[in-house]
């Protein structure tokens, strides 16, 4: 009898101390979706005042040296979507999507593809991200035929 009393207490006791550390999981996601949306509104600020000064302080027909320019900064703010996506998908399910991760991934590569100066970039890096968009892109497929699969 001693010996199950013991039992429900251990059991009791790390319950609760698993209950905290999902609360503190969940206090620390609110805080970082806070401070995620505050670097989003800050981006599309940002972007707004170099579209703006590219328009109508740059001469005529040079916008489209800089296009590549406004390219990355709409990237960088859709892969900070795609993060706070990422962290409300886990306040929600308190599980981490992997689809959504590698999704935010090939985003990021495809920034740095699209912003790449091949002028200064040398030939091994260029493999290196053609590497890593397939790997990216072979996880992509695996999980979500794992996740068509779960779902018949």
């Amino acid at each position: 009898m001693k010996k199950l009393l013991r039992r429900i207490l251990v059991t009791t006791r790390d319950e609760n101390f698993m209950h905290v550390i999902e609360n503190i999981e969940v206090l620390v996601s609110k805080v970082l979706s806070i401070f995620m949306v505050i670097v989003i509104l800050v981006g599309i600020a940002d972007l707004g005042v170099f579209i703006f000064k590219e328009l109508f302080t740059v001469p005529y027909g040079t916008f489209n040296r800089t296009l590549y320019k406004v390219f990355g900064l709409f990237l960088n703010i859709l892969i900070a979507l795609e993060i706070l996506e990422n962290i409300t998908a886990y306040l929600r399910k308190h599980v981490f999507q992997v689809e959504l991760v590698i999704v935010t991934s090939l985003i990021a590569v495809a920034r740095k593809i699209i912003i790449l100066d091949l002028e200064k970039v040398a030939g091994l890096d260029i493999i290196g991200l053609g590497i890593a968009i397939l790997a990216l892109s072979i996880s992509y497929l695996i999980i979500r035929l794992s996740n068509s699969k779960d779902a018949s």
